[in-house]
């Protein structure tokens, strides 16, 4: 049984790796969708929607105001999730 727990969890490893950096504010709906963990078609044309209607995220958190996108999503892709701003560096107002 253990390992069959285990195959299952190295078997997600891959397709959880394959996610990488996506800035929010220029990429389209099919770009967000291939990069984004949790993120499908309907939820990229979502956060393009919201994008298109409200402006620019500022933050990576600012797509938790898409409806549809929740914390775990967030957590998820926080690393990969740009937004054309430079990271803060710690300490720095």
């Amino acid at each position: 049984m253990l390992r069959v727990i285990c195959l299952g969890i190295m078997g997600c490893l891959p397709v959880l790796a394959l996610a990488g950096p996506v800035d929010i504010n220029t990429a389209d709906a099919a770009t967000i969708a291939r990069e984004l963990n949790g993120v499908g078609d309907s939820r990229a044309r979502a956060i393009v929607e919201f994008r298109e209607k409200n402006g620019r995220f500022a933050s990576p958190e600012d797509v938790l105001k898409v409806s549809g996108i929740g914390p775990q999503v967030l957590k998820l892709n926080r690393d990969n999730i740009r937004t054309g701003q430079p990271a803060k560096a710690q300490g720095t107002p």
